[in-house]
């Protein structure tokens, strides 16, 4: 074949391809107008959009647009009419429509071979979505609650971008839609589901301004930073949570936790004691104070907090535990002297015998702790010649290695 026959075979095919595609878009024009086949008028216009030679297409851009409208309107009025259909798709075809609109207006806000910027449909898009855009809230709130938590941030992510976005700009959203920080929170909240830190951090800027869900926003943050490794706004994210909401559970046990952790029992110490300025009775302040109390050495302090708290409820564990120790430890501290009187042995027994009872209970209320339990309960017995008791702690303890 020579190079002019392969030319005009090369122009044959090219009018042959063109006249199919003027063919396809006429049919898909037309099922939209007769609203029948709309998803296959929708995925014809996706395929020649597949081709980069039709990127700039306009009109099958917006046989695409109206394809996919019309399919949400019937859906719509489906669901009005409370018949049978998959609200899903509704949200979706949502989220289609932005897409679409979107994508094309970037291309009809570009300049023609004379630099002349012309944008013709913006203006209609903008109020068709803007009338729509609510349900990109209320869909990510469906897939929420389906815990379809990537799709749901999807939702969540589009509706606030539409700020961002050239289509949209006439409408301002930044300054007048209120609805933008709760819908920054949702987003927040979805990337911390799905355990996203990307998703968790992109919007929590303006999810910080809802107020509603501030110490929600603030645990989100924490647990994130934590499973970033980041542990200095770890701990800063828990101060601020703590200040503002002292009686929050969350943010006062991880505090502890953290300084405990540290052995800086001083910190939790006026950390329990911050607590308490805001709830003196509550129960959790008052064993961590105890807590801080017995590793700092002040057990007289340790056992009178215990000692109210088993007063108030003494099907409690713990407080047990604290104030056992309290005085099993004061026994160790006296029973490591060298010289040590029958004066001071006596005191010594007298300790361990007042710890026993608080030790034993702890082990009746706490019995799978054994590793707690166990080895101060072999020192007691030991050192009280209490034979069959020992007998069974020391078998236990041996069966636990």
């Amino acid at each position: 074949m020579n190079r002019l026959n392969y030319i005009i075979l090369l122009l044959l095919f090219a009018t042959l391809n063109a006249n199919a595609q003027k063919k396809e878009m006429a049919l898909a024009k037309d099922n939209v107008k007769k609203n029948k086949n709309l998803e296959q008028a929708e995925q014809s216009m996706q395929k020649l959009l597949g081709d980069s030679a039709n990127r700039y297409n306009e009109k099958i851009w917006l046989i695409l647009f109206d394809a996919v409208s019309k399919q949400y309107d019937q859906g719509n009025m489906k669901l009005y009419l409370k018949q049978k259909y998959d609200t899903s798709a509704l949200f979706n075809l949502t989220k289609k429509m932005f897409v679409i609109a979107e994508s094309f207006d970037s291309i009809d806000a570009l300049p023609d071979k004379k630099g002349k910027v012309s944008i013709d449909h913006r203006k209609k898009h903008s109020e068709i979505l803007d009338r729509y855009r609510a349900n990109l809230f209320n869909g990510g709130l469906f897939f929420v609650n389906k815990q379809k938590y990537e799709e749901a941030y999807s939702f969540f992510d589009m509706y606030l971008d539409c700020a961002h976005q050239p289509l949209f700009e006439r409408f301002n959203y930044n300054e007048t839609d209120t609805m933008m920080p709760e819908a920054a929170y949702w987003a927040v909240y979805c990337g911390y589901k799905a355990q996203d830190p990307k998703k968790t951090f992109h919007h929590t800027y303006l999810a910080l301004k809802d107020t509603a869900h501030y110490h929600l926003m603030l645990q989100y943050l924490a647990e994130t930073y934590k499973l970033e490794d980041d542990t200095a706004r770890y701990v800063k994210t828990l101060k601020e949570g703590f200040e503002k909401y002292p009686t929050f559970p969350f943010f006062f046990p991880r505090l502890i936790q953290h300084y405990g952790d540290l052995n800086d029992w001083k910190t939790v110490l006026d950390i329990s004691n911050k607590a308490l300025e805001s709830e003196a009775d509550n129960v959790g302040f008052l064993f961590a104070k105890s807590t801080a109390l017995l590793n700092i050495g002040r057990n007289d302090e340790c056992i009178a907090i215990c000692d109210t708290l088993i007063a108030r409820n003494d099907s409690l564990a713990d407080p047990y535990y604290n104030a056992g120790l309290a005085w099993f430890n004061q026994a160790i501290e006296m029973d490591k002297s060298t010289k040590t009187s029958a004066k001071q042995r006596k005191k010594v027994q007298s300790l361990y015998k007042t710890a026993m009872p608080y030790l034993q209970r702890y082990r009746a209320l706490a019995p799978d702790r054994k590793r707690q339990w166990a080895l101060p309960l072999y020192t007691i017995y030991l050192n009280l010649n209490m034979g069959n008791e020992f007998d069974e702690i020391d078998k236990l303890i041996r069966e636990m290695k």
